[in-house]
């Protein structure tokens, strides 16, 4: 399998990468035009697919502090969508 991904032409790397990039553009549009908040699901799975992409970009090209980066928002994301799958806990009024 790792031979297939080694044959690939550079390019096809380097269009997935680009690829994240325009979703992290995207995300922060619909953030800052409301169609997105920050507390829902879709705005950390947009980051966390971005992110992704944007690693698998950096497979070709590698850059250790841009991988962290990305390793980082992949991490975070998943954590956040995690919390926010959880169900809420609800309070006893007395």
């Amino acid at each position: 399998m790792s031979d297939f991904f080694l044959s690939l032409p550079p390019v096809i790397f380097e269009a997935i990468g680009i690829a994240g990039f325009a979703l992290y553009v995207l995300n922060y549009g619909l953030l800052t035009f409301k169609q997105v908040t920050s507390e829902s699901k879709c705005y950390f799975v947009l980051n966390m697919i971005a992110a992704s992409c944007v690693l698998i970009g950096l497979t070709h090209s590698f850059n250790l502090a841009s991988a962290l980066i990305q390793m980082f928002w992949i991490v975070i994301s998943c954590v956040a969508i995690i919390i926010r799958l959880r169900p809420e806990k609800t309070t006893l009024a007395i």
